[in-house]
């Protein structure tokens, strides 16, 4: 089908409801426009969205619902200068905010989910299902939640059974061979306990076929649940408890060799099958004491993760490489945090915080030609301690003028105890057995930030430090790159929230500039096989973001979103010949935009639907440069996607499509063993979604 088909299919399907059933006056609750309103559970102080003096994108139930999202990388240029790369598996997913980032170890950018943080990217994509609401926030988050949180911070949310009591049901089908199943049972038995359990089912045929083994690259399953236990013996203490797991079987990695005279990319065609299996655990444990001037909370969290990647490394018919990489990993993290509650003009917020991350590593590398297997076995241990306070003081120096100012102290270690062994044609041979010395630092997080409010407008101006850890590379072949340093940045930010026609139109704008240093580059390792970070000089990212949310009349929501990054090198010099100064942070897309428009219609027959609701959703991502040379880039591109839902009851039925207009562009790209791959976007798909809430 053509683009202008599919395009004026769409369009006609927009309009069928209303010239069949009529449009029924009957008024409607938009969330849209009470986006403003919500208190951001991630700021800590019950500051609601209009109040912050900080970029934040807020995603209710009700609008993840309305577009389809069922993981974290689908949310890519939802919000400004928001993108999350979907290429390999769910091991490779680097997360990018302003321009800040990162493609291998730790993440630049953190998460938490029902209270719970992800240390680990690969632990960022997992299957969404029943999400209460995601909050994006855009800049540093140092002070407050410390290392690796200088991009930004994520903060996901899954119903709460205080909230919402019911069963809910979800069935889904799609092209590939995609099918998702849901179960979720939310009950409040007495007035101080409350609970839910959550099932969930994902298979994905695949969308990409491997010529040499004749079978699709990508086919995935994964399964999981979530279990959520909530006791109030009385007013001022709640006990709660939220276990989740994950269990996922994935194949990969669509990647095919790219021929550059042609422009085009040759059949994936490999010869061993590869892949990525993950247990994911998460548990949290969170009290609170809530008295009449002030309350406390204490979360401790514990995650697990096991995972296994196998890969032809080589991605030919050749066989030159496969590797095996696994991970154990625990996480334990203590948090107890204080806060003001009254709303004087003084408020405060502090807080202790300490963690461990324990690893057992293992990468095994066969290299046919040399007959030849190597065995590296990490010992991996990161322990760290914060002490943070913010404090706000309302009316000053100015009224109306609001100076918020926070200090946070991070300090952490991390050692490595690294065994090194070859076999060659039998033979094995240790080369080495050490532990390094221990890595230690002390880091300050300092923030101040400035509200001014008119009427209806929030005025604001940020300075605050991200900073990203250094450490180990977990893969190194020479004794200079066996660490990488720290990264530091400065954040500054002005930037404008506002409501306009009688609160039917919130508006938020910004500019921002961040200087950083020590930017941790991926690189391969010279033999190529494998990667690891080193440390640029100097990078600057500057831009500006817009967004708008508008309810013009009943019924219809509109959300604009707009990002604009230039993020650079200002020097990055890779030897006495190279310095990469001046080029475009690679991995980074300029622009991110995004509009969605959704209609709802009430109709005349009730005994068939009682109301019909339309979404459509443009998104457009790009330039994004694929390299430190800038020498290749994958230039801007349109997605479009669409859902028809069908509302009767507690009965929902969607018709929903993405990539309608059939795009083609390419996810990701990079170069090994002197050769260039790339791995091309996923194609249009279309389904349908059954809801049923009893």
């Amino acid at each position: 089908m053509s683009n202008k088909n599919i395009i004026f299919t769409v369009l006609a399907l927009w309009h069928i409801p209303a010239l069949v059933y009529g449009v029924d006056p009957a008024p409607t609750v938009s969330d849209t426009v009470l986006l403003n309103e919500l208190v951001v559970n991630a700021s800590r102080t019950s500051s609601k969205l209009k109040e912050l003096p900080l970029s934040v994108s807020l995603f209710t139930s009700k609008q993840i619902e309305s577009l389809g999202v069922q993981s974290l990388n689908e949310m890519a240029a939802l919000a400004p200068n928001f993108y999350m790369a979907d290429y390999g598996s769910k091991l490779t997913s680097p997360v990018y905010i302003r321009g800040i980032g990162a493609r291998i170890n730790a993440p630049s950018v953190g998460m938490y989910v029902d209270n719970v943080p992800y240390f680990e990217k690969s632990a960022f994509s997992f299957d969404f299902f029943d999400i209460y609401r995601i909050e994006l926030l855009r800049g540093p988050q140092g002070t407050q939640y410390g290392r690796n949180t200088m991009g930004g911070l994520i903060n996901i949310l899954t119903k709460s059974p205080e909230i919402y009591q019911g069963t809910d049901l979800m069935m889904q089908t799609g092209s590939y061979g995609t099918y998702l199943l849901g179960l979720s049972h939310y009950a409040k038995p007495a007035r101080t306990f409350s609970y839910s359990l959550s099932l969930n089912y994902r298979h994905q045929d695949g969308f990409f076929d491997n010529e040499y083994l004749d079978e699709k690259v990508d086919r995935m399953n994964s399964y999981g649940f979530r279990n959520r236990l909530i006791f109030t013996p009385n007013s001022k203490l709640s006990i709660e408890n939220t276990l989740s797991f994950e269990r996922s079987e994935q194949g990969g990695y669509p990647y095919a060799v790219y021929d550059a005279a042609t422009k085009s990319a040759l059949p994936i065609s490999y010869n061993q099958k590869s892949g990525y299996n993950r247990d994911l655990l998460s548990d949290a444990l969170v009290v609170k004491y809530d008295a009449d001037n002030f309350e406390i909370k204490s979360v401790t969290a514990y995650q697990y993760m096991n995972d296994k990647q196998y890969i032809d490394q080589d991605f030919t018919k050749d066989s030159l490489y496969f590797i095996v990489q696994t991970q154990n990993q625990h996480t334990f993290s203590q948090e107890i945090t204080a806060r003001s509650k009254a709303a004087k003009r003084y408020s405060w917020i502090a807080g202790l915080y300490g963690f461990t991350q324990l690893f057992d590593n293992e990468s095994i590398v066969d290299t046919y030609s040399a007959k030849t297997q190597s065995d590296k076995q990490y010992d991996h241990i990161i322990s760290g301690y914060a002490f943070f306070h913010e404090s706000t003081l309302r009316d000053f120096p100015v009224k109306r003028m609001n100076l918020t100012a926070g200090i946070r102290i991070d300090a952490e270690t991390d050692q490595l105890g690294y065994i090194y062994h070859s076999t060659t044609q039998g033979v094995k041979k240790q080369l080495t057995d050490t532990i390094y010395p221990v890595l230690s630092g002390v880091e300050f997080l300092p923030k101040v930030a400035f509200n001014y409010f008119l009427k209806n407008t929030n005025l604001y101006a940020l300075i605050s430090r991200g900073y990203k850890t250094g450490g180990f590379n977990s893969t190194f072949e020479r004794p200079e790159d066996l660490t990488f340093k720290p990264e530091y940045s400065w954040n500054y930010e002005i930037g404008a929230k506002t409501t306009l026609l009688d609160k039917k139109l919130f508006l938020e704008a910004s500019l921002f500039y961040i200087d950083w240093k020590n930017q941790q580059i991926y690189h391969t390792v010279p033999s190529g096989k494998g990667s690891m970070l080193k440390n640029a000089g100097h990078s600057v990212s500057k831009g500006a973001e817009f967004a708008a949310t508008a309810t013009p009349w009943k019924g219809l929501d509109v959300i604009v979103n707009y990002g604009y990054t230039q993020a650079k090198f200002l020097t990055n010099v890779l030897n006495a010949t190279t310095d990469y100064g001046g080029n475009f942070i690679p991995y980074v897309p300029q622009n991110t935009v995004s509009a969605q428009i959704r209609k709802t219609m009430y109709v005349n027959q009730p005994d068939l639907f009682e109301k019909v609701v339309v979404s459509l959703m443009y998104k457009g991502v790009g330039d994004i440069y694929w390299n430190e040379a800038n020498s290749s880039k994958q230039d801007f591109y349109s997605l479009m996607d669409g859902r028809i839902s069908f509302i009767r009851k507690n009965i929902q039925l969607d018709i929903w499509g993405a990539n309608l207009m059939a795009t083609q562009y390419n996810a990701f790209y990079f170069e090994a063993l002197g050769r260039k791959y790339v791995q091309a976007g996923k194609p249009m798909q279309i389904g349908v979604k059954l809801l049923v809430n009893f």
